[in-house]
């Protein structure tokens, strides 16, 4: 196996070789390090590289899992041990500084780890550094003005969505195994699609927010990038908040026929209003695809849907407001924000009261439309793009789509934000690519606290429709 197909191995087989004694944790991490030294130039994915923690991580590692079974000394602590991963410069990490993409936290140290951090830890996974991405993680494209605009590995002048845009960016060249990212309106879900790489929004709560800095508590999650719906499980099941008796989220992708006969549901407002040829084109072969191995679809009704773009806004604007404003820094530090972020503060501070109430009224009204939704016509998932574009130019602050102008963040949350406003997971799986090389992804939507159910279907769209290709780094 050539460096280059160890870098884009999959956590499992990386696992496999260390269990073997084939290749050691410190062998690998030199060599995401090596390729973080050589490409990320290109890409700007991270923020910080934690070079010496990485290697000292590994080693630990490799004293534990590379001694032989039965021997003193040997530990294994599961898939992730010993293996790189990134996490989104928004999420603590002791001793090592948390910028979350802004100046103002540009020299931030926490104290301590988050609890994710630490489980992670335990889990025997290595950290490689921290991903650039939008500052605040407020916006979707990570053109960051305090540490410059991260690059689609893809297209090196496009975008790789946000907030996480670093992460997958990072994930999608083969410069880590995964990465934790954030999702407040389609942060993961976002950039998974325009880089082409898995991204797992969990049920809100699943994944404790403790130790992130926030941007919405109502909306906020933490989940994983990676590059195979079995590695997103892998990084997800030492984070997850459990049930009794449920089954760790690696096993979904074991246990899961082709031929299940599952069904999803088209729904028929908001998703295919505005939707380019290209990625409406590949959306429909894929629906094909999925119908061949026996997924049944069905059209689903849910009228509240296109209102939830506008009462996402109304929760996120003054909860994120206030939140700079309890940190002091709003106003008093205004111009230390980048411009998109700091008007968005400015419109937060303009909400009524009644608006933000509303807002929510209208989400739990939305929530209880959903659940009857799926009930009533007994689908599994709602199936839909994960976003109606491909990955803009940077800097490109509208989209034409049939010869209309539409706001490009618009278009890249519009897909997004229902998941988000009623809590509900979601997972982004690369699709195909459009003429043009860029990947595009297919989003389902599950039911509350059922993520195991969508990464079954997630891996039974993977088998069908597997996606080989490489960045042209």
């Amino acid at each position: 196996m050539s460096d280059t197909d160890l870098a884009f191995a999959s956590i499992e087989e990386v696992g496999t070789l260390f269990r073997k004694r084939k290749l050691s944790p410190v062998e690998l991490t030199k060599l995401m390090l090596a390729r973080i030294e050589r490409l990320d130039p290109k890409l700007n994915s991270y923020i910080s590289v934690t070079s010496e923690l990485a290697l000292a991580q590994a080693k630990r590692a490799e004293t534990e899992i590379c001694v032989p079974r039965g021997r003193k000394g040997h530990l294994d602590r599961g898939p992730l041990h010993g293996v790189p991963i990134s996490l989104k410069d928004n999420i603590y990490t002791a001793g090592i500084r948390t910028t979350a993409g802004s100046k103002i936290l540009r020299h931030f140290i926490p104290l301590q780890d988050a609890p994710l951090v630490t489980q992670l830890q335990q889990a025997g996974a290595v950290i490689l550094g921290k991903t650039n991405m939008h500052e605040f993680a407020y916006g979707v494209t990570s053109n960051n003005p305090h540490y410059g605009p991260v690059h689609n590995p893809w297209d090196l002048a496009r975008i790789p969505g946000g907030s996480s845009g670093g992460s997958a960016s990072a994930v999608a060249a083969g410069l880590c195994y995964g990465s934790i990212g954030t999702d407040t309106g389609g942060s993961i879900r976002i950039p998974a699609a325009l880089c082409g790489v898995v991204g797992l929004k969990p049920t809100i709560g699943r994944v404790p927010t403790d130790g992130t800095i926030p941007l919405s508590p109502r909306l906020d999650c933490v989940g994983p990038l990676a590059r195979t719906v079995q590695d997103a499980a892998f990084l997800l099941d030492p984070i997850l908040v459990r049930a009794k008796r449920e089954p760790l989220m690696s096993s979904a992708c074991k246990s899961f026929s082709r031929t299940h006969k599952f069904k999803l549901g088209l729904p028929s407002e908001l998703f295919f209003d505005v939707v380019s040829d290209d990625v409406l084109r590949i959306f429909q072969t894929a629906l094909h695809a999925l119908c061949e191995v026996g997924a049944k679809i069905e059209d689903v009704s849910m009228p509240l849907l296109a209102e939830t773009e506008d009462a996402g806004n109304q929760i996120a604007w003054p909860e994120a407001t206030h939140y700079h404003q309890q940190a002091g820094w709003f106003p008093a530090r205004a111009s230390d924000y980048g411009e998109d972020v700091r008007s968005r503060l400015e419109m937060g501070a303009k909400v009524s009261a009644t608006g933000y109430l509303q807002a929510l009224e209208l989400r739990d009204k939305f929530i209880q439309q959903l659940h009857l939704a799926l009930a009533d016509s007994s689908v599994d998932a709602l199936v839909v793009p994960t976003t109606p574009i491909e990955a803009p130019l940077i800097n490109e602050e509208t989209t034409p789509i049939k010869e209309k102008d539409y706001l490009t963040r618009a278009l890249l949350l519009r897909n997004n934000r229902p998941a988000n406003l009623s809590g509900v997971p979601a997972i982004s799986i690369p699709c195909s690519f459009t003429a043009a090389g860029l990947p595009v992804g297919l989003q389902l939507i599950g039911p509350v606290t059922d993520e195991h159910l969508l990464l079954r279907m997630a891996h039974v769209f993977e088998q069908v429709c597997p996606q080989k290709l490489r960045p042209p780094l």
